[in-house]
Protein backbone atom coordinates (compact mmCIF):
# COMPACT_ATOMS: atom_id res chain seq x y z
CA UNK A 1 0.00 0.00 0.00
CA UNK A 2 1.42 3.46 -0.99
CA UNK A 3 -0.30 6.47 -0.24
CA UNK A 4 0.35 10.07 -1.46
CA UNK A 5 -0.32 12.40 1.25
CA UNK A 6 -0.51 15.50 -0.90
CA UNK A 7 -1.80 16.17 -4.44
CA UNK A 8 -3.67 19.30 -5.71
CA UNK A 9 -6.70 19.64 -8.37
CA UNK A 10 -7.82 22.38 -10.39
CA UNK A 11 -9.56 24.15 -13.22
CA UNK A 12 -7.19 26.74 -13.83
CA UNK A 13 -8.80 30.35 -13.45
CA UNK A 14 -6.10 33.39 -13.99
CA UNK A 15 -8.03 35.62 -11.65
CA UNK A 16 -8.36 33.01 -8.88
CA UNK A 17 -4.86 31.48 -9.10
CA UNK A 18 -3.05 34.24 -9.05
CA UNK A 19 0.14 32.30 -7.31
CA UNK A 20 0.46 30.75 -10.49
CA UNK A 21 2.65 33.02 -11.71
CA UNK A 22 4.10 33.80 -14.91
CA UNK A 23 7.39 31.33 -13.81
CA UNK A 24 5.40 28.74 -12.94
CA UNK A 25 3.48 28.55 -16.93
CA UNK A 26 3.41 24.75 -16.75
CA UNK A 27 0.66 24.81 -13.96
CA UNK A 28 -1.10 27.48 -15.66
CA UNK A 29 -3.48 24.73 -16.84
CA UNK A 30 -6.19 22.30 -15.70
CA UNK A 31 -4.95 19.11 -13.44
CA UNK A 32 -7.21 17.47 -12.58
CA UNK A 33 -7.44 13.04 -11.63
CA UNK A 34 -7.55 11.77 -14.79
CA UNK A 35 -4.14 13.02 -15.70
CA UNK A 36 -2.75 11.59 -12.59
CA UNK A 37 -3.95 7.92 -13.49
CA UNK A 38 -1.00 6.40 -15.25
CA UNK A 39 1.09 7.92 -12.77
CA UNK A 40 -0.95 6.47 -10.30
CA UNK A 41 -0.73 2.69 -12.13
CA UNK A 42 3.25 3.52 -12.78
CA UNK A 43 4.32 4.47 -9.45
CA UNK A 44 1.56 1.79 -7.67
CA UNK A 45 -0.07 4.42 -5.73
CA UNK A 46 -3.13 3.25 -3.71
CA UNK A 47 -4.76 6.26 -2.37
CA UNK A 48 -4.41 9.65 -2.25
CA UNK A 49 -5.21 12.85 -0.50
CA UNK A 50 -6.02 15.78 -1.81
CA UNK A 51 -5.53 19.35 -0.77
CA UNK A 52 -6.54 22.45 -1.14
CA UNK A 53 -5.03 24.81 -3.22
CA UNK A 54 -7.22 27.89 -3.18
CA UNK A 55 -8.29 29.50 0.21
CA UNK A 56 -11.99 29.35 -0.72
CA UNK A 57 -15.17 27.46 0.55
CA UNK A 58 -16.04 26.47 -3.03
CA UNK A 59 -12.36 24.39 -3.29
CA UNK A 60 -13.74 22.20 -0.06
CA UNK A 61 -16.48 21.06 -1.86
CA UNK A 62 -14.72 21.07 -5.68
CA UNK A 63 -12.69 18.50 -3.56
CA UNK A 64 -15.33 17.08 -1.60
CA UNK A 65 -16.74 15.75 -5.30
CA UNK A 66 -13.42 15.04 -7.15
CA UNK A 67 -13.38 12.04 -4.09
CA UNK A 68 -17.27 11.37 -4.88
CA UNK A 69 -16.31 10.37 -7.93
CA UNK A 70 -12.55 9.09 -7.50
CA UNK A 71 -12.39 6.63 -5.28
CA UNK A 72 -8.60 6.30 -5.23
CA UNK A 73 -8.96 10.00 -3.12
CA UNK A 74 -9.38 8.78 0.32
CA UNK A 75 -9.34 12.17 2.17
CA UNK A 76 -9.57 15.87 1.87
CA UNK A 77 -7.83 18.56 3.66
CA UNK A 78 -9.94 21.63 2.00
CA UNK A 79 -9.90 25.34 3.42
CA UNK A 80 -12.62 27.19 6.01
CA UNK A 81 -12.10 30.31 7.45
CA UNK A 82 -10.70 29.38 10.91
CA UNK A 83 -10.86 33.22 11.33
CA UNK A 84 -14.65 33.29 11.29
CA UNK A 85 -17.01 34.15 14.31
CA UNK A 86 -19.03 30.92 12.80
CA UNK A 87 -16.50 29.06 12.38
CA UNK A 88 -17.86 26.23 14.48
CA UNK A 89 -21.17 26.27 12.50
CA UNK A 90 -19.21 25.97 9.41
CA UNK A 91 -17.00 22.58 10.55
CA UNK A 92 -20.27 21.34 11.98
CA UNK A 93 -21.73 21.53 8.22
CA UNK A 94 -18.80 20.37 6.61
CA UNK A 95 -18.25 17.45 8.95
CA UNK A 96 -21.36 15.82 6.57
CA UNK A 97 -18.74 15.02 4.49
CA UNK A 98 -16.50 12.27 6.45
CA UNK A 99 -13.79 12.61 3.61
CA UNK A 100 -13.11 15.37 4.90
CA UNK A 101 -10.02 15.31 7.30
CA UNK A 102 -8.73 18.66 8.05
CA UNK A 103 -7.67 21.58 7.05
CA UNK A 104 -5.52 24.25 5.57
CA UNK A 105 -5.02 27.67 5.05
CA UNK A 106 -2.43 29.26 2.09
CA UNK A 107 -0.35 31.94 3.73
CA UNK A 108 1.92 32.53 0.77
CA UNK A 109 0.70 35.31 -0.26
CA UNK A 110 -0.67 36.75 3.12
CA UNK A 111 0.21 38.06 6.53
CA UNK A 112 3.74 36.70 7.61
CA UNK A 113 1.87 36.31 11.13
CA UNK A 114 -1.32 34.85 10.43
CA UNK A 115 -0.55 31.88 12.33
CA UNK A 116 -0.41 34.42 15.34
CA UNK A 117 -3.97 35.25 15.20
CA UNK A 118 -5.87 35.20 18.32
CA UNK A 119 -9.13 34.92 15.77
CA UNK A 120 -7.62 32.08 13.66
CA UNK A 121 -5.99 30.20 16.84
CA UNK A 122 -9.46 30.25 18.15
CA UNK A 123 -10.70 28.27 14.84
CA UNK A 124 -7.58 26.15 15.01
CA UNK A 125 -9.25 25.19 18.63
CA UNK A 126 -12.50 23.45 17.26
CA UNK A 127 -10.73 21.62 15.38
CA UNK A 128 -10.18 18.61 17.61
CA UNK A 129 -13.68 18.36 18.61
CA UNK A 130 -14.35 16.74 15.34
CA UNK A 131 -10.89 15.25 14.76
CA UNK A 132 -10.02 17.52 12.39
CA UNK A 133 -5.83 17.77 11.55
CA UNK A 134 -4.31 21.04 10.44
CA UNK A 135 -1.93 21.06 7.50
CA UNK A 136 0.77 23.74 8.37
CA UNK A 137 1.96 25.26 5.09
CA UNK A 138 4.45 27.45 6.17
CA UNK A 139 8.25 28.99 4.19
CA UNK A 140 11.26 30.79 6.52
CA UNK A 141 9.63 34.13 8.18
CA UNK A 142 6.29 31.96 9.11
CA UNK A 143 9.05 28.77 11.35
CA UNK A 144 8.41 30.83 14.36
CA UNK A 145 5.18 31.33 14.59
CA UNK A 146 4.46 27.71 13.48
CA UNK A 147 6.38 26.67 16.59
CA UNK A 148 4.43 29.03 18.44
CA UNK A 149 1.06 27.64 17.34
CA UNK A 150 1.70 24.54 17.95
CA UNK A 151 3.14 24.79 21.34
CA UNK A 152 -0.51 25.99 21.92
CA UNK A 153 -2.13 23.18 21.02
CA UNK A 154 -0.44 19.70 22.14
CA UNK A 155 -3.61 17.85 21.53
CA UNK A 156 -4.39 18.85 18.25
CA UNK A 157 -2.77 16.90 14.79
CA UNK A 158 -0.93 18.86 12.91
CA UNK A 159 1.43 17.99 9.78
CA UNK A 160 3.72 20.32 8.18
CA UNK A 161 3.99 20.61 4.67
CA UNK A 162 7.01 20.12 2.27
CA UNK A 163 9.08 19.65 5.14
CA UNK A 164 8.43 23.07 6.07
CA UNK A 165 10.11 24.40 2.69
CA UNK A 166 13.68 24.90 3.43
CA UNK A 167 15.76 26.70 0.77
CA UNK A 168 18.00 24.36 -0.71
CA UNK A 169 18.60 27.13 -3.85
CA UNK A 170 20.60 28.42 -1.55
CA UNK A 171 21.95 26.19 0.46
CA UNK A 172 20.45 27.44 3.43
CA UNK A 173 19.80 24.60 5.92
CA UNK A 174 20.94 25.46 9.70
CA UNK A 175 17.87 27.91 10.51
CA UNK A 176 15.69 25.52 9.15
CA UNK A 177 17.05 22.48 10.99
CA UNK A 178 16.84 24.37 14.42
CA UNK A 179 13.05 24.92 13.61
CA UNK A 180 12.46 21.68 12.09
CA UNK A 181 13.87 20.19 15.45
CA UNK A 182 11.50 22.64 17.76
CA UNK A 183 8.50 21.44 15.98
CA UNK A 184 9.39 18.18 16.42
CA UNK A 185 9.44 18.25 19.83
CA UNK A 186 6.01 18.34 19.74
CA UNK A 187 4.87 14.39 19.44
CA UNK A 188 1.53 15.83 17.54
CA UNK A 189 3.27 17.12 14.70
CA UNK A 190 4.25 15.24 11.80
CA UNK A 191 6.20 15.91 8.50
CA UNK A 192 5.64 15.33 4.91
CA UNK A 193 7.87 14.71 3.30
CA UNK A 194 6.95 16.18 0.18
CA UNK A 195 8.08 19.72 -1.76
CA UNK A 196 11.82 19.63 -1.93
CA UNK A 197 12.32 19.71 -5.69
CA UNK A 198 10.51 23.09 -6.03
CA UNK A 199 12.92 24.78 -3.55
CA UNK A 200 15.82 23.30 -5.32
CA UNK A 201 16.89 24.70 -8.32
CA UNK A 202 14.48 24.28 -10.93
CA UNK A 203 15.67 20.67 -12.94
CA UNK A 204 19.42 21.37 -12.11
CA UNK A 205 19.49 19.24 -8.99
CA UNK A 206 20.62 16.13 -8.15
CA UNK A 207 19.59 13.37 -5.64
CA UNK A 208 22.31 14.26 -3.46
CA UNK A 209 21.21 17.55 -2.69
CA UNK A 210 18.76 16.47 -0.76
CA UNK A 211 19.81 14.13 1.09
CA UNK A 212 21.05 16.44 4.10
CA UNK A 213 17.47 18.03 4.61
CA UNK A 214 16.30 14.66 4.58
CA UNK A 215 18.79 12.89 6.86
CA UNK A 216 17.23 16.14 9.53
CA UNK A 217 13.50 15.30 8.73
CA UNK A 218 14.39 11.13 9.84
CA UNK A 219 16.03 11.86 12.73
CA UNK A 220 13.64 14.84 13.77
CA UNK A 221 10.43 13.33 13.47
CA UNK A 222 11.32 9.46 13.01
CA UNK A 223 9.54 7.16 11.21
CA UNK A 224 6.19 7.08 13.01
CA UNK A 225 5.58 10.68 12.08
CA UNK A 226 6.80 11.23 8.34
CA UNK A 227 4.17 10.94 5.45
CA UNK A 228 5.20 10.43 1.87
CA UNK A 229 3.78 12.87 -0.49
CA UNK A 230 4.71 14.04 -4.06
CA UNK A 231 3.29 17.42 -4.33
CA UNK A 232 1.72 16.76 -7.43
CA UNK A 233 1.25 18.70 -9.74
CA UNK A 234 3.24 21.20 -8.48
CA UNK A 235 6.86 18.83 -8.61
CA UNK A 236 6.50 19.40 -12.36
CA UNK A 237 8.34 22.55 -12.35
CA UNK A 238 11.35 20.23 -11.19
CA UNK A 239 11.11 17.31 -11.76
CA UNK A 240 8.81 13.91 -12.39
CA UNK A 241 6.71 12.17 -10.24
CA UNK A 242 8.71 8.70 -10.25
CA UNK A 243 12.10 10.71 -9.67
CA UNK A 244 10.94 12.05 -6.44
CA UNK A 245 9.40 8.72 -5.47
CA UNK A 246 12.56 6.67 -6.39
CA UNK A 247 14.66 8.92 -4.70
CA UNK A 248 12.62 8.67 -1.39
CA UNK A 249 12.90 4.72 -1.88
CA UNK A 250 16.54 4.73 -2.47
CA UNK A 251 17.44 7.16 0.35
CA UNK A 252 15.53 4.14 2.35
CA UNK A 253 16.95 1.44 0.95
CA UNK A 254 18.56 0.64 4.01
CA UNK A 255 15.28 0.62 6.26
CA UNK A 256 13.47 -2.10 7.14
CA UNK A 257 10.13 -3.22 5.29
CA UNK A 258 8.11 -2.29 7.88
CA UNK A 259 9.65 1.26 8.09
CA UNK A 260 9.00 2.11 4.54
CA UNK A 261 5.45 0.83 5.22
CA UNK A 262 5.11 3.41 7.61
CA UNK A 263 6.41 6.31 5.43
CA UNK A 264 4.90 5.25 2.45
CA UNK A 265 1.50 4.63 3.35
CA UNK A 266 0.52 3.54 7.04
CA UNK A 267 1.44 7.06 8.72
CA UNK A 268 -0.60 8.51 6.16
CA UNK A 269 -3.94 6.40 6.98
CA UNK A 270 -2.90 6.29 10.86
CA UNK A 271 -2.62 10.41 10.68
CA UNK A 272 -5.85 11.33 8.68
CA UNK A 273 -7.94 8.47 9.64
CA UNK A 274 -8.06 6.84 6.18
Amino acid sequence: MIVDAHVQFWKYTKGKDAWISNDRKALQEDYLPEQLTLTEKWNDITGLVAVQARNMEVETRFLVEIAQTHPIVKGVVGWVDLAAPDVKEKLQEFSRFPVIKGWRHSGENGSDDFLLNADFQRGVGELQAFNYTYDILVHNRQWSAAASLVSKFPQQKFVLDHCGNPDISHAGIDEWRFWISELAKYPNVCCKVSGLFTVAPWKRWSPGDFYPYLDVVFDAFGIDRLLFASDWPTILLSGMYVQWKSLVEKYMENFSAEQKEKVFGLNAVQFYGL
